[in-house]
């Protein structure tokens, strides 16, 4: 398993985001704790860079880096727009 550490700025933003997205997000957070790479590239010009983005929800995004060797999920941004 892998451990998610969440940023500030991801902190922050996860504060704004509406009601509906919390479950969805939850939802995520739980499956990149045992499939950190099921997202997409986040660069698609450099699909083998270790930061991803996955979707949840309706509308959600969130990016993260994956940091294999300490098993790691940094959680950089969350996009709900």
């Amino acid at each position: 398993m892998y451990q998610i550490t969440v940023d500030p700025f991801a902190e922050e933003q996860i504060t704004e985001i509406p009601a509906e997205a919390l479950r969805p997000l939850a939802e995520l957070l739980t499956l990149l704790e045992i499939a950190p790479w099921s997202g997409q590239p986040y660069n698609p010009a450099n699909p083998k860079a270790n930061m991803p983005a996955h979707t949840f929800g309706e509308r959600g995004l969130a990016t993260y880096v994956v940091l294999d060797e300490q098993r790691e999920v940094y959680l950089i941004r969350i996009e709900w727009p």
